[in-house]
């Protein structure tokens, strides 16, 4: 196949290039050095993306600068690690729950049964993603439970190896009885708030695993919310909801608050560029992430 045939793929741009596609644009370098610098770092299309605010019909707004687009960058960087650290929290919390949970009630193979779940095709999905886990894990422990067990692994060791896309799908499909114990024992919320909430964290947690961009963006998982929770102006689709919903799964109130002011810092920090309603930040989200 010839490659430099293709019409439809553009040819590639050179650092300087790019510096000069977005100069057509109107956009202000302040240090060519310094941008050029920062294009080698990071890829001109992930760059690019914190851009899209601040233009309209491919031009810059008079007066954006390279160094606002990368400045928002860095905010998005540092504002992952910070949720993702809450996430993992909820994450490890659930990994918990779930497998005290099923040993207790169903035995330590529980796991394994259909019968204990909602849904015999989803099971099977499960146990299939579960070997697949278990095949790739170069866990020590894993191995260790392997060979004592002959292959099979309780399910606190199972728990460890899924995916959190997984693990939230294993409590779905956990029936009601159970759900509904494990948040009535842990959290003062409905089963079917854990449920979608798990959902959308996990559907994050990926964002933040691959460096995704979390401002300017619409998220497709949405997470469910009660009337009072949409009364104080959270929308969905914003990144905002996630971490509303991180409040409720957090019951570590010392933990809580020291993430909320690691925000309103970093916040603070970069609050010459960044635009609270694109991550869907109300004006008093403090006092809603605080009371």
């Amino acid at each position: 196949m010839d490659h430099q045939a293709s019409p439809k793929i553009k040819a590639p741009a050179t650092f300087e290039n790019q510096l000069q596609i977005m100069k057509s644009r109107g956009l202000t370098i302040e240090d060519e050095d310094i941008a050029i610098r920062a294009l080698q770092r990071i890829n001109y299309y992930r760059l690019s993306a914190y851009g899209l605010s601040l233009k309209r019909n491919d031009q810059f707004f008079q007066g954006v600068t390279f160094s606002q687009i990368h400045a928002l960058y860095e905010f998005d960087h540092r504002f992952r690690y910070l949720i993702m650290d809450m996430t993992e929290q909820v994450e490890i919390a659930f990994r918990t729950h779930i497998s005290y949970h099923i040993a207790h009630t169903y035995g330590v193979l529980g796991h394994l049964q259909p019968a204990h779940f909602e849904n015999e095709g989803y099971h099977l999905f499960f146990v299939n993603e579960l070997e697949k886990e278990v095949r790739r894990s170069q866990e020590i422990f894993i191995k260790h439970h392997f060979d004592k067990y002959e292959g099979l692994i309780p399910v606190w060791v199972a728990v460890e190896v899924l995916s959190f896309g997984t693990l939230s799908k294993l409590f779905s499909n956990m029936k009601n009885v159970d759900k509904n114990h494990i948040a009535k024992t842990n959290y003062q919320v409905p089963s079917v708030y854990l449920e979608s909430w798990l959902k959308c964290l996990s559907y994050i947690r990926n964002i933040c695993a691959h460096y995704g961009r979390l401002y300017n963006r619409t998220l497709t998982s949405k997470p469910r919310l009660n009337d009072r929770s949409k009364k104080l102006g959270i929308q969905q689709n914003k990144i905002f909801a996630n971490i509303y919903v991180l409040k409720q799964l957090i019951p570590d109130r010392d933990k809580w608050s020291d993430f909320v002011i690691r925000l309103e810092a970093l916040i603070s920090g970069y609050e010459e560029v960044v635009e609270l309603e694109l991550i869907g930040f109300p004006e008093n989200w403090e006092d809603i992430l605080i009371k």
